[in-house]
């Protein structure tokens, strides 16, 4: 007997479970809610798994014309956020039979060559960054243009997407400034990124907002590219520019909190005595770096997970959750009251 015909067959299994076939291409399909009991669904997966029992997925793709493939596009993934988002959208989509195929843009943000001869016939459907629209362009041209799209963090007024996972980014910006405020700043700098992107805007308006209720409370806003040396060169100009100094510096993300800090100790500075800084991410580098970084935690994972779970429900006709993800202040050693004089 060979390998080939001693694999177990979904109508083995339906035998050892005293079901019909039907019924096991429910349970194993995932379909069998509200059409199958628990207690049967139950008996066909142990039946399945002491088979040994895998589906032939090439036939079942063949069958129902798709290829079980979702495109992943993100900025580069020597940006670690990016990465752990890949880590949870591959995490659900092996679950339930599906590959996910990484789309980067090699400049972070840029377009990439289309790497696909027919988008269509190489995919199911595709999860996007906002900060990768770019490279998302070139795969939504010619054949691809009516694949189901999951955009993630991106505006929710924009047209063209099946489903949206959004973090409450405004709620953790938010979070960062009464924080700061409440620890007695009043003369903030905001370290914005220089990336158009609507996740960045909407951070601006958060922080706008949130000094315009405290009458004495001023911000000013600079922008860098996302990387070290850009911030510190960045935020050297602000330190040293005329006028009086301020006592926090309000950073878009992680990578450029640490050049913010780079810059305090350039100029003589310290952190958090002379100057409080803060990130956005909480990447590795947020506990590297010394001090240890205040920053706001975003389930990278989390939004992972739920882009892919958002598909796979289009791409059954359901609908996919809602609401946007919550977001969570971690306070550490780099914010702390400011000094009680500030320089002239």
């Amino acid at each position: 007997m060979t390998e080939q015909s001693a694999r177990p067959t979904s109508r083995d299994v339906a035998r050892a479970a005293g079901v019909s076939q039907a019924t096991v291409s429910l349970v194993l399909a995932g379909k069998s809610r509200g059409r199958v009991s628990e207690r049967t669904a139950g008996l066909v997966r142990e039946a399945a798994h002491a088979l040994g029992y895998r589906p032939n997925l090439a036939a079942r793709n063949l069958r129902l014309g798709r290829t079980r493939t979702a495109l992943l596009v993100v900025p580069a993934l020597t940006n670690e956020f990016f990465a752990r988002v890949y880590t949870g959208a591959a995490e659900v989509a092996g679950e339930h039979g599906f590959g996910v195929v990484l789309y980067p843009s090699p400049a972070g943000v840029g377009p990439a060559r289309d790497p696909f001869a027919s988008a269509r016939a190489a995919l199911d459907g595709v999860i996007a960054s906002s900060m990768a629209t770019g490279a998302l362009d070139a795969i939504r041209g010619a054949d691809g243009a009516d694949l189901p799209l999951v955009m993630l963090d991106s505006d929710p007024a924009a047209p063209g997407a099946a489903a949206r996972v959004n973090l409450d980014v405004a709620d953790g910006m938010r979070q960062v400034t009464e924080h700061l405020l409440g620890l007695g700043h009043r003369h903030l700098v905001h370290l914005a990124s220089a990336i158009a992107s609507w996740t960045f805007d909407v951070r601006a308006d958060a922080l706008a907002g949130a000094v315009r209720g405290v009458p004495d409370a001023t911000v000013r806003t600079v922008h860098a590219p996302l990387e070290v040396g850009a911030a510190r060169e960045v935020v050297e100009r602000a330190l040293t520019a005329p006028g009086p100094r301020p006592t926090a510096l309000v950073c878009d993300d992680d990578i450029l909190a640490a050049g913010a800090c780079k810059a305090v100790r350039r100029l003589g500075l310290r952190v958090p005595e002379d100057l409080s800084v803060t990130g956005f991410d909480d990447l590795a580098l947020a506990t590297a770096v010394e001090p240890e970084l205040t920053t706001v935690r975003l389930p990278a994972e989390r939004i992972g997970e739920r882009g892919m779970s958002a598909l796979l429900a289009v791409l059954d006709g359901q609908r996919p959750e809602t609401g946007d993800l919550p977001v969570r202040l971690v306070v550490r050693a780099s914010t702390a009251p400011p000094p009680s004089i500030s320089r002239p």
